[in-house]
């Protein structure tokens, strides 16, 4: 990250910002691209879980990944915290525990990337109303 020498340099960065998040989260076609959604409750914060969410923006744009990053509350999985939920295009979320800057590279090379399934995946504990 680059240093804030001034309050222009802090006005341009939040600028910066908000148009990378404003372009990932009002994406004209999101079924058809990959979503990523950090747990950013205040358990998922106090592990790390900004850091994470940091990491997957800036990686997903440098290797030309079209994916939407964003945040969202709890989960529900404070024990696995930082956690990350992954949408890939008509498929079900995935929803991965105890990410660091590793399991997350991991997850852009090989889950996104290629399909393939990792370790860490926390099960789905709950059953749809829509289920026949």
């Amino acid at each position: 990250m680059t240093k804030i020498k001034s309050l222009a340099d802090l006005k341009k960065m939040k600028s910066d910002l908000q148009s990378k998040i404003s372009l990932r989260e009002k994406s004209e076609n999101p079924e058809g691209k990959v979503v990523i959604r950090v747990g950013m409750g205040t358990s998922g914060i106090a592990s790390g879980a900004k850091e994470i969410m940091e990491f997957l923006m800036e990686e997903t744009e440098k290797r030309n990944v079209d994916a939407i990053v964003t945040q969202t509350g709890d989960m529900g999985y404070s024990y696995a915290e930082p956690t990350v939920e992954v949408k890939l295009p008509d498929q079900d979320p995935v929803v991965f525990g105890d990410v660091d800057k590793k399991k997350a590279d991991n997850i852009i090379e090989k889950y996104i990337k290629n399909g393939e399934l990792l370790d860490g995946i926390i099960p789905q504990n709950y059953e749809t109303i829509d289920k026949k």
